[in-house]
Order: structure tokens, then sequence, then C-alpha cells
């Protein structure tokens, strides 16, 4: 599989990502999905990949804004939203990753009564939502130093969102940085909240939901509220790509 990948994101061929995403067994990672709300798809990207990856941060040309997360009260730490068109690899694992999940988001909205179905194809996806104004690309590359964190969120940007996310961690834990871990909470009606540390490794991406999942009950299904975060990195730098299949206002 690794002879399938190119070192230069900008370049790779979206077969390349269509190859590596098939490859995984999605029958287990949807049952994790349905379990956990999340599930880890490992060694994603290449180590040179992701170094790639990362090297674009400073380069103002990819991106339409940058955010800094202190002046808004998100946590600490910045990240820059990828302007259209994305970098090969990273446009072509979006599209490639979507159909996998849009079976599961599927499944998802009709257990908690949800009207809306996703269509087959990522481009019909966008497409409604251009129609319904929300335009700007979401796909982001974050970047924390020590002391930085993210507040427990949900990427919504409009009436249109995908139910679920993906982000790859572009770092080596322990030898770029410490701490950094991401964490996913869960709010089940009249119960405690549940938290998932989720260990990844450089290259390794965690797809998990944005917004609500069902979980099933003695009554049938009901929803339970979920945010992510990224708690306080230690030492180092930490980088993560995320890949956000709905576009914003």
């Amino acid at each position: 599989m690794s002879s399938l990948r190119s070192t230069n994101p900008a370049a790779s061929p979206e077969g390349s990502a269509d190859v590596r995403v098939d490859a995984y067994d999605w029958k287990a990672l949807a049952g994790e999905l349905d379990g956990f709300g999340c599930a880890v798809l490992p060694q994603l990207l290449t180590p040179e990949e992701c170094d790639a990856l990362s090297g674009l941060y400073p380069q103002e040309q990819h991106f339409r804004s940058h955010i800094v997360m202190a002046r808004h009260g998100f946590g600490k730490g910045e990240y820059r939203y990828f302007k259209y068109p994305l970098p090969g690899l990273l446009g072509g694992l979006r599209t490639a990753l979507y159909p996998h999940l849009a079976g599961i988001a599927n499944r998802w909205n009709e257990r908690m009564g949800i009207e809306e179905r996703y269509p087959d194809e990522h481009a019909s996806f966008l497409k409604r939502c251009h129609e319904a104004g929300q335009v700007r690309p979401t796909p982001l590359l974050l970047q924390y130093v020590p002391g930085d964190f993210n507040c427990l969120h949900q990427d919504l940007y409009g009436d249109l969102a995908f139910p679920i996310q993906v982000a790859i961690l572009l770092s080596e834990p322990g030898r770029d940085f410490t701490g950094g871990e991401f964490v996913l909470t869960e709010q089940r009606p009249r119960m405690q909240s549940r938290v998932d540390v989720v260990p990844l490794r450089q290259g390794d991406a965690v797809a998990f939901a944005v917004h609500n999942r069902p979980v099933q009950g003695t009554k049938g299904s009901y929803r339970v509220n979920l945010r992510h975060g990224v708690s306080r990195v230690r030492s180092g730098k930490r980088h993560t790509v995320g890949i956000i299949f709905h576009d914003a206002r």
C-alpha cells in the first residue's frame, strides 16, 4: 500500500486516495463508529506526506483565512482554512472518504428520525451546499505549540452539515510534541458525559461524529450529543489536518 503514496500532497493523484481508502475494513470501521462515535484509520498518510502537508502552513497562497483561537474563545492555537482548489492529496481523500461515510450517515439519520439523506458522491453533496449558500471550503490545517489547546466544540457551518468528519495527525507524539491528545465527549440524556481519549500516531486518521449519533436504548434509538477537542500541548509543535465534508457560509 505504501507504494501507492506520493510524497507531494499537491501532486498526488486522486486514484492514490481511492485505493488506500478502499483498502480499509469499512465494515469494522462502521461498527466502531456505531458503537463509540469514532474509528481510527491507521497510517492513512505516510510520514513524508504528513511533513509535506505540515510544511504548507506558512505558505499563505494555499489558504482563504487564518484563525487565532484565543481571539474567539476557542482555546489557544491557530488554524488556516484551505481555499479551492484543495491540495491534490487532500482533495482526493475528501472525495474518496465521503462515499464510505455517507452510508453510515444515512443509517444514523434513519435511526434518529432525521429526514436528510446524503447522496453517494461528494460532488453531489457539495452542490447542495453551494445551492444553500455554503460555498467556502472547510478543510483546515491546525497548529499548536506548548500551552495550546482546542476547546470542546462542533464544526457546524450552516444549515447543511455532514454528520461525520475526519482528522489526520501530521506530527509524531513523543517526538514532535507531548500532550495534545484528541478528545471526544458524548452527552447522553439524564446521564453524565462520557469521555474518549483517542490515541493516534503520525499519519493516523480518526473519523468521528460531528454533532449527534444514535445509540440503541431499551425503547429504540435515541440521540446523543458529541463534541471534540484537543488537550493541552505540553511541549513541541503539533499539526493536524481536518477534513470536513460540508462547506461553509
